[in-house]
């Protein structure tokens, strides 16, 4: 399930009521506006609490924080509500229906009201929900929580890679010895043609298990066996014009006017750089 303690159950709830306006739920236009207007309303209550959670806990007003826990609360009464309207009428004739699954629901199911009923009972909870919504919706305008969410610096996050560069390699236990020493051999073993080829060692595993500290200790005791070398740490949301940027900054090659330039030149000058050159990343 999709769902975080910043935005409580709409990241799962959001794509559930995208599901109701399917024509299979034959659900009155009349209910379908109701749930379009609940989606729009939903998404942007949720760019909110995004917004309110990159906020430090002790800079953000109570009535903001009273705000968010509502619309999260809320967020999950009407999850709960949508699915089990959805568990009603869906009688698992989808293709590729797990049997098991439709058991458990054929129970679940029983003694509930029939698809009419249900379809009857969304259509109020829609109207009630959209009244709670807009409640939570005026109080959000006049709490003015947009601007004063937006008038907080909010906090800028660390990467957690960057303090593992400078750690002290004695403070974990077992990173020198055998696992540098066969890293390091990887690089560095073969014929004069092989060293000059490209390569490339994966060290992986679970976070905090001291993997970049361990490769930027492999890469201090080789980076003199080249002619440059850059070390630049990338995680899995990274603006590539930066990182080009990064590496050229490690190997002498920046220059002020770089920042002009897109991705492709960037990429260009990287290359021209290294042309002919030994290098180790």
């Amino acid at each position: 399930m999709a769902m975080s303690m910043a935005t409580g159950a709409l990241g799962s709830l959001l794509p559930k009521l995208v599901e109701l306006l399917k024509e299979e739920y034959k659900l009155k236009e009349s209910v379908k506006e109701g749930v379009r207007s609940l989606e729009k309303e939903m998404e942007s209550m949720q760019v909110v609490l995004r917004k309110v959670d990159e906020v430090p806990q002790g800079q953000l007003d109570e009535q903001v924080k009273i705000w968010a826990e509502e619309v999260r609360e809320l967020s999950f009464k009407m999850e709960d509500i949508v699915d089990k309207f959805l568990v009603r009428v869906d009688d698992g004739s989808k293709p590729g229906a797990n049997p098991k699954m439709l058991k458990r629901l054929t129970k679940m199911m029983a003694g509930l009201f029939t698809k009419g009923k249900a379809r009857h009972e969304i259509a109020d909870a829609i109207k009630s929900i959209n009244k709670k919504v807009q409640e939570v919706a005026d109080r959000r305008a006049r709490y003015n929580v947009d601007n004063i969410v937006a008038s907080i610096p909010t906090r800028t996050p660390i990467d957690p890679r960057l303090g593992a560069l400078y750690k002290e390699v004695t403070d974990l236990v077992g990173i020198t010895g055998a696992r540098d020493q066969e890293i390091m051999k990887l690089l560095l073993e073969g014929d004069d043609m092989s060293k000059k080829k490209l390569k490339i060692i994966s060290v992986v595993g679970f976070g905090g298990m001291g993997k970049t500290t361990l490769v930027k200790m492999v890469y201090d005791k080789i980076k003199g066996d080249f002619d440059c070398g850059a070390f630049v740490p990338v995680g899995q949301n990274f603006d590539a014009k930066k990182i080009l940027m990064d590496i050229l900054i490690d190997l002498d090659l920046y220059e002020s006017q770089l920042t002009m330039l897109d991705e492709r030149q960037l990429i260009d000058k990287l290359r021209k750089g290294l042309e002919k050159k030994r290098y180790c990343n």
